[in-house]
């Protein structure tokens, strides 16, 4: 799907104390390892799993069967603190139509944005069930989050 932007300091700390908090590490604040984990944790079916980091940038590959768990693989590595870009290298086995990627801004809630990208608020279930595992509650979202906002159906 190509290469998708994300706010650096907006995410899910996954890595311990933010970096203006914490003494210099001794190793890379962000880990190709804990980023892994952090994706497999979620439970999403991923084959031939790896992530690399280059040049601020982490680049995901593997094999996933479709592209709502591909979108939702990019959202997951995007969405942690200290990621700047996502490198979408996963291969999709049967692709569907793609999501729209949408930046929650402060005031946010997700009835809003069903509101403004569906006309309908009651929609908002739409919206949190196309971003589970990452999202738990639907009025657990951040500004700087991003979402994905599936077509419907």
């Amino acid at each position: 799907m190509g290469l998708f932007s994300f706010l650096k300091n907006a995410g899910k700390s996954i890595f311990g104390k933010k970096a203006e908090e914490a003494p210099p590490p001794a190793e890379p604040l962000l880990n190709e390892a804990r980023l892994k984990q952090e994706i497999m944790s979620l439970g999403l079916p991923v084959e031939n799993f790896a992530v690399a980091i280059k040049e601020g940038t982490v680049v995901v590959y593997g094999d996933v069967e479709t592209t709502e768990i591909a979108e939702k693989v990019i959202l997951a590595v995007g969405n942690v603190e200290g990621v700047e870009c996502v490198d979408d290298r996963l291969r999709v086995t049967n692709p569907e139509p793609q999501a729209t990627f949408y930046t929650v801004q402060p005031g946010d809630t997700l009835s809003k944005i069903a509101k403004e990208h569906y006309g309908d608020p009651m929609k908002y279930p739409v919206i949190f069930e196309a971003n589970r595992p990452m999202l738990t509650h639907p009025d657990k979202i951040y500004p700087g989050q991003v979402l994905r906002i599936p077509p419907l159906q």
